[in-house]
């Protein structure tokens, strides 16, 4: 890993031979890039069908983009992360917005305590590793990345009203950066309809989330996922939360 992370960050005269062959990418989603893309090239490759020579060159496309450090849909949208990448917040022109809703068999206020504990994410958001709480804004998020990483970045509650709406962005500096928000919104029955709101711009950019597609990885696939996973913790109630809790800290063990 030492050699290949020194093969990114290194400049080329492959990347200098031209002004459009500038890098564009920043180290992290170098690195990304070419870890995914390896990936996908075996997995094209192990299929051995016409389908998979497609998978296989969309490896190839993300690990060239790893090795050189340019993109060439960046030079397009006039993107250069690697110059960018203190912003805080996600970019408005391409970054990926996720929407979920949920009804849940709780109240409001129930649904916002348990959500506001912050700590509590990692119970049923499956990536997310930690969530530890500097300040009464501020917490730190550990979330697991490609190939076996982790991924870190410090996020800050722009909006918190008690059992209506949580809001947040990532803070400069953050490895992905994201924001969100989270609605409890009553039911006639005096349930609660959860509407979460994420939007991220990925290390490995759209090509990146077309790839995490064809391995069932879709973002929205896996907020709806971890909705589900909350639902059924709190509608069963307090106890299986924390069971849940201990079998996914087994697991990450």
């Amino acid at each position: 890993m030492a050699s290949l992370s020194q093969s990114l960050t290194d400049n080329s005269s492959l990347e200098s031979s031209s002004s459009r062959a500038r890098p564009n990418v920043a180290p992290l989603e170098r690195i990304a890039s070419a870890a995914i893309g390896a990936v996908v090239i075996g997995y094209g490759v192990s299929r051995r069908s016409l389908g998979s020579l497609l998978v296989a060159a969309i490896g190839a496309a993300l690990v060239h983009r790893g090795v050189t450090g340019h993109c060439y849909g960046y030079d397009a949208l006039g993107i250069n992360t690697r110059e960018g990448s203190n912003s805080s917040g996600v970019r408005d022109a391409d970054g990926i917005r996720v929407t979920q809703s949920i009804t849940i068999g709780r109240s409001p206020a129930e649904v916002y305590q348990f959500w506001r504990r912050l700590e509590n994410l990692p119970r049923f958001m499956k990536h997310v590793e930690t969530v530890e709480e500097i300040d009464n804004l501020r917490t730190r998020w550990v979330v697991k990345g490609p190939a076996g990483s982790e991924v870190e970045w410090t996020a800050k509650i722009l909006a918190d009203r008690e059992n209506q709406v949580i809001s947040w962005e990532s803070l400069p500096g953050a490895e992905v950066q994201n924001a969100g928000s989270v609605w409890f919104e009553p039911t006639e029955d005096g349930n609660t309809k959860l509407r979460v709101i994420l939007e991220y711009y990925p290390p490995t950019g759209r090509l990146g989330q077309a790839v995490a597609k064809l391995f069932g990885e879709a973002p929205d696939q896996q907020l709806a996922e971890d909705l589900q996973r909350l639902k059924g913790a709190l509608e069963v109630g307090p106890a299986a939360i924390a069971t849940n809790a201990t079998a996914a800290a087994g697991n990450r063990t």
